[in-house]
């Protein structure tokens, strides 16, 4: 159904035309009218969430701080990492496809003008008397309204679409930010033991450096033999590979902490060195049922699969509101100023008219039938995969608890092998320089008080890793944590 209806346009259509044109052009006004439909809300103010990373406002100097702390390490992976901009990057995209969609409830309008000289001569060779010419210049303007009144919900459907896929990408740049915040703890915490290692290794070899001058002083005084002398030069030598190869693991690792920084892998660090004691875990305190439990609530990934999963059936009601009727307002304004002849100069029409339309899809070979669906299927794909993320989850919840407390009690059992080697250590020393110790002996204390040590430090960083895994599992790793 179609109403029109034409008459002479009032001369305000030149200054709505002229208004529509200037707000059309790039003005300062652009700055207010940047984000008109209130998107950006949705949207973090740096890469770095809030949610994760407190008041993290990404402003760093370029200097690094020295030593770099673990938390001065995790604030800048969280704002540098090109994984984190990329998120927040999709987090924009669909922060704007909400904003198209909420657009479609508001009218639309266009203008559209046009000028035009021309010059036209008539000749009559036998009549040069009859001969003509005519000059023209035409103008036209058009300004014309559509709005869209009602659609049985198809604007809505895809208004509720795009929210959720806003809020999936969202869930998403958390899972993101979860994600380098624990590459960047485990990264920290390997060069952390990479340095305590290469320190340790360090000792062990200035004490086989000791105990081989000391079997070759025996030597030397006849009071020792070559074969123990041999031997000791022999543990000198492979604890002197072992500081080296150490030294290559801590450059490495290093590198890989600087890359997960946004640095160069170059990128002199200082570390903070590794805490010999064990920070609290107040998770283990918690059931595994229960932790589970948290985790299917509130966990990133499960967020995001639930709100893509909801886009999906949002697109199931657009399918489906695609073949129902729209009723439509449009409105439209014109004026041509046209010469007709020499005789009469100039021919001006203006004409206005408005209406409304209803538009009624009755057949379109089936494809709307077959495109709902297709939606239909798409919904039950998310649906299982929001059954598998779920599955996941708890899966890595119940392995990092597991793994948690294997490391609690790793950490308690090297603590009591670090204090016996170390004292069996000292023993073997005295008994050696007292004569009554064989070289066997305290090489062999000496490489067990070696890895005792070692034994130690990977498990100091392993307790810690596995703690702050645990959280990350749950989707609570947080500042707070470390």
């Amino acid at each position: 159904m179609t109403v029109s209806v034409k008459r002479a346009l009032h001369p305000a259509l030149g200054s709505m035309l002229a208004l529509t044109l200037m707000v059309s052009a790039p003005s300062h006004a652009d700055a207010i009218w940047a984000d008109p439909l209130r998107t950006a809300n949705e949207i973090s103010g740096t890469p770095a969430s809030a949610a994760v990373a407190g008041s993290t406002s990404c402003g760093f100097s370029a200097q690094l701080p020295s030593p770099l702390t673990l938390l001065d390490a995790v604030e800048r992976a969280l704002c540098r990492n090109p994984q984190t901009r990329q998120a927040w990057a999709n987090v924009k995209v669909q922060a704007a496809a909400v904003g198209v969609s909420r657009a479609a409830y508001l009218p639309s309008l266009n203008a559209s003008g046009s000028r035009s000289k021309g010059h036209s001569r008539t000749t009559y060779p036998d009549f040069p008397q009859a001969d003509s010419s005519l000059k023209t210049d035409s103008s036209t303007a058009n300004l014309s309204l559509s709005w869209v009144l009602y659609d049985f919900g198809l604007r809505a459907a895809n208004l509720e679409s795009a929210r959720q896929l806003l809020n999936a990408a969202n869930a998403t740049q958390d899972d993101t930010l979860q994600t380098v915040f624990l590459n960047t703890v485990q990264g920290f915490y390997q060069a952390q033991a990479a340095q305590a290692m290469l320190t340790a290794t360090m000792d062990a070899e200035q004490a086989a450096e000791r105990s081989f001058k000391a079997s070759a002083a025996k030597y030397q005084a006849g009071a020792g033999t070559l074969a123990d002398k041999l031997q000791a030069q022999t543990s000198y030598a492979q604890e002197s590979l072992k500081r080296a190869q150490a030294a290559g693991d801590l450059q490495s690792a290093l590198g890989s902490l600087a890359i997960a920084m946004g640095w160069r892998p170059n990128t002199p660090l200082t570390l903070a060195d590794l805490s010999q004691q064990a920070n609290d875990a107040p998770l283990l305190q918690q059931a595994v049922d229960d932790l589970i439990a948290d985790a299917v609530r509130i966990h990133p990934k499960i967020l995001a699969a639930q709100a893509q999963w909801k886009s999906a059936q949002a697109q199931v009601d657009a399918a489906r509101a695609e073949g129902r009727p729209t009723l439509s307002l449009f409105a439209s304004g014109d004026r041509n100023d046209t010469p007709i002849n020499q005789v009469s100069s100039r021919q001006s029409i203006s004409s206005r008219s408005i209406g409304v339309q209803i538009t009624i899809p009755l057949f379109d070979g089936f494809s709307r039938t077959y495109k709902v669906r297709g939606a239909q299927a798409q919904a039950e794909a998310k649906q299982a995969d929001l059954a598998d993320v779920e599955q996941q989850v708890m899966l890595e919840v119940w392995k990092s608890a597991q793994a948690l407390r294997t490391e609690a009690e790793n950490l308690n059992t090297t603590d009591i092998l670090l204090h016996s080697a170390r004292q069996s250590f000292d023993v073997a020393q005295g008994r050696y320089k007292a004569g009554v110790g064989t070289i066997l002996e305290l090489l062999k204390a000496q490489s067990d008080l070696a890895s005792a040590q070692q034994q130690r430090i990977l498990a100091l960083s392993n307790w810690q890793t596995a703690r702050l895994r645990l959280a990350a599992s749950l989707g609570r790793l947080r500042m707070d944590e470390i």
